[in-house]
């Protein structure tokens, strides 16, 4: 059956403002003492604490939408097994938006009222369009898969990992301290237009202000997946290095059109502007020669504890499924979540308004996968460290650390315009 939408809602939708009409179901519940004394709402009972999932499997990021949910599905039927969480059994709901901005609203207003809160939200831009209505109104838990520092500041929408700005001045100074760049250089920055690709750009700028460098700016859309005419440009431009913050098809297009062409520089993306199946295509060889991502976690194919552990049960679980960082980042967030809940039953609240109070007691985090998260700051990502990993076909997941995480010094002085 098709959701209803509200006129406000579509409105909402088709601006990309955050104006929402939807009313709670469950809100009669609100607080009420439930099984051991808990208090609950916003769709909690006795027996499930229900999570929404608002993800992208058929747009821009379909392989890594597919990749996440199915790790949080694993994370819930993992945990469900063990016992639940405060004596109940967790249910995930998901929806494809397929990365539009009509169906991520349409499904947010959904569910809202029938979740406890969020444990994926796929996409910077749709995530900041509900951001105030969030804020003001809804006030459930939202852990998105996006990393816009215009995200930072609510105490209901929390960031997991260095924020775009503070991973991109990372980036710079891993290139800077490889003495792959230097003082007076031009760097190429190709990046998506809207929230993820304007706040990247937010940390290349700043970054070379501090490093004495020149950005370049090549600004494309979602739907460009041919960049022969952004690497024309910046090889005039003579720019010794390339920044890039959109998707996976836009990082191979970059990469191999520059190797064709016999355009050497070391390119380094985002967190998400890498997959795996990227190595199987002609983009291959050139990625896996000086291509490079910058993430607030281990790869997936790293031989530590979490991320071996981690592997073995999702091949266990979806053996026809690669392996990707989408993989890690969809377990840490829904662990986070669990872990969240379970400081909120120890405080007998499993309401929304529990569950933020718990998070904030939350300052010391270790995921397993290279990264300590703090979330006591609403107006800090939960980190401000990155590694660097670089392709290679021979690793589960298709990257291997070249640099283990650290923050820079002006990631450390940076701050983020959240």
């Amino acid at each position: 059956m098709k959701p209803r939408i509200c006129a406000a809602a579509l409105a909402a939708a088709l601006a990309l403002t955050a104006a929402g009409c939807s009313g709670k179901a469950t809100k009669d519940d609100e607080g009420k003492a439930g099984a051991g004394g808990v208090k609950t709402g916003n769709g909690v009972t006795d027996k499930t604490i229900p999570l929404g999932v608002l993800t992208d499997m058929t747009g821009v990021y379909a392989s890594l939408g597919k990749s996440v949910t199915q790790a949080q599905q694993l994370w819930v039927k993992q945990t469900n097994a063990a016992g639940g969480i405060c004596g109940r059994q967790i249910e995930l709901t998901v929806r494809d938006h397929g990365y539009d901005p009509q169906k991520a609203l349409a499904a947010y207003t959904e569910l809202e009222p029938k979740v406890l809160g969020f444990a994926q939200f796929i996409g910077s831009p749709f995530v900041a369009a509900v951001k105030q209505r969030i804020d003001g109104q809804d006030k459930g838990l939202v852990l998105p898969q996006a990393w816009s520092a215009s995200l930072l500041g609510s105490p209901y929408v929390r960031v997991i990992g260095a924020t775009y700005d503070i991973e991109t001045i990372n980036a710079v100074d891993y290139l800077l301290s490889g003495k792959r760049i230097a003082k007076g250089d031009k760097i190429g920055h190709v990046y998506f237009e809207g929230d993820y690709g304007e706040n990247a750009l937010v940390g290349s700028k700043f970054a070379a202000k501090e490093a004495g460098l020149t950005v370049v700016e090549q600004k494309i859309k979602p739907t460009d997946n041919d960049m022969s005419a952004q690497v024309a440009a910046l090889k005039q431009a003579g720019v010794k290095a390339v920044l890039i913050s959109a998707g996976p098809r836009q990082a191979a297009s970059l990469v191999g059109v520059a190797a064709a062409g016999g355009w050497g520089v070391p390119i380094v993306g985002n967190n998400s502007a890498f997959a795996p199946q990227l190595l199987a295509t002609p983009a291959g060889p050139a990625l896996m020669k000086d291509y490079y991502v910058a993430i607030s976690t281990l790869p997936i194919g790293a031989g530590e504890a979490g991320p071996a552990k981690l592997a073995a049960d999702y091949k266990a679980a979806y053996p026809k499924d690669g392996l990707d960082n989408g993989v890690v980042a969809g377990y840490t967030a829904a662990s986070i979540y669990g872990e969240v809940l379970k400081k909120a039953c120890e405080a007998k609240d499993l309401t929304r308004e529990g569950i933020d109070k718990a998070l904030l007691t939350i300052n010391a985090y270790d995921s397993g996968f290279g990264i300590t998260h703090d979330f006591s700051d609403p107006k800090a990502p939960s980190t401000r460290k990155s590694l660097i990993l670089k392709p290679d076909n021979k690793v589960p997941g298709g990257l291997k650390v070249v640099q283990s995480a650290k923050v820079s010094p002006a990631a450390e002085n940076f701050t983020p315009a959240g």
